[in-house]
């Protein structure tokens, strides 16, 4: 059976360039960074020649970039070490209702330690009001984080605009760019951000590496205390293997990025346009436009997501329902809910993530392949039945 990977939100695969720039540090080049002889000189060479490449991936500064274990880790870092150095100046943060759970849980712990959140609504494709942020400030906000795009929705928010109004008034800027470096353009300047999390296999790099943009001059606390690490800012060995594997990542993904995204788009607009045509009752969650370019997420009525999950599985087709974190959970998505789509409308989430990998052909297998499932599933439906007896005919 031909496996059709459509769930690249989840895990992408390593490049074979992305492979071979990692092989040397499995075997002959092992040492460790913080080793003053030349074993360590050699990997130390290679995390700084990484982070030039991650660096130049969003327009920053090299020594702005701080290696972490993933995404998860640099949204736990940036919220809670600089509302940590910040405490003289207050207790407030602004969010979105709709950010990915390393951001919400991190902020639920925060709350615990008496920080006050303002959590902003979005309309009913996911955007973020920038003047919705300006109306939340307070003298005391000392950090707000909206995520550049939503990994579930595919949504881009304007992070530009609301980086602006936020640099105006001195507040610290961070926004969660996961699910957008090294997936569409992203340039620190010209977004006005203080601080990015982002991490490796979006980009089609290794899994358990990321790296948090730190803006000079931006006051954030350690989150873990040891080593000297990453210029003293975050301490434990270096995950040399990945970093390197990233920095490989970032290379590529800046070379090759304006064909990556000619190439998914007429894919995605395929799913998006193409599967309501084929199944009733099928509409599309996000915007229509300003969606990230692999992105095709939908709700099919009548049906639970993961019946129709495990049907796709075995033709082959692997995609998700709703966030890749929670979707063994079976929770309905707080995203969808946030954008006003009623619970049971949720359950019947859809999410495509194409990347560099998949083709026409594979579209054309969905298509083939999803009606009938849909079909068979919602004959089982005695929702659908009954909806469908009062229909006019």
């Amino acid at each position: 059976m031909r496996i059709i990977n459509m769930d690249h939100v989840a895990a992408s695969p390593l490049l074979p360039e992305v492979v071979d720039s990692m092989i040397p540090f499995l075997k002959e080049k092992y040492g460790n960074p913080s080793s003053m002889h030349s074993l360590g000189e050699e990997v130390t060479e290679a995390i700084d020649e990484s982070r030039e490449e991650v660096a130049k991936l969003i327009n920053a500064k090299p020594t702005d970039i701080i290696f972490t274990s993933g995404g998860t880790e640099s949204n736990n870092w940036a919220l809670k070490g600089v509302m940590q150095a910040n405490r003289s100046r207050g207790n407030h943060l602004i969010t979105s209702s709709i950010e990915h759970f390393s951001i919400m849980h991190a902020i639920k712990a925060l709350e615990k330690s008496g920080i006050e959140v303002t959590r902003l609504p979005v309309d009913q494709y996911g955007f973020v009001d920038p003047e919705d942020v300006k109306k939340a400030i307070t003298p005391q906000t000392t950090l707000i984080s909206v995520m550049h795009a939503n990994n579930e929705i595919g949504t881009i928010e304007p992070i530009a605009e609301i980086g602006k109004i936020a640099r105006e008034r001195g507040i610290p800027f961070h926004t969660d760019a996961v699910a957008t470096v090294g997936v569409i353009p992203v340039d620190v300047q010209a977004m006005n951000v203080d601080l990015l999390s982002l991490a490796s296999n979006p980009m089609y790099g290794p899994h358990g590496v990321g790296a948090l943009y730190v803006k000079k001059g931006v006051k954030i606390a350690p989150l873990l205390d040891g080593g000297i690490q990453e210029s003293g800012m975050r301490a434990g060995t270096e995950n040399v293997l990945g970093i390197v594997g990233m920095g490989k990542a970032a290379e590529i993904a800046l070379g090759q990025m304006d064909n990556r995204i000619a190439h998914l788009i007429p894919l995605r607009d395929r799913l998006i346009n193409e599967i309501p045509k084929a199944i009733e009752e099928v509409d599309l969650v996000g915007h229509p436009t300003d969606r990230l370019p692999g992105n095709a997420s939908l709700t099919v009525k009548y049906v639970e997501g993961e019946s129709m999950l495990l049907f796709l599985d075995m033709e082959g087709v692997k995609i998700a329902s709703g966030s890749a974190c929670i979707s063994r959970s079976l929770k309905v998505s707080h995203v969808m809910l946030s954008m006003g789509i009623d619970a049971g409308t949720a359950q019947g989430s859809l999410l495509f993530t194409l990347g560099a990998d998949n083709s026409s052909e594979d579209v054309d297998d969905v298509l083939r392949v999803l009606p009938p499932i849909v079909q068979r599933l919602r004959e089982m439906s005695p929702l659908y039945k009954k909806t469908s007896k009062t229909k006019p005919v």
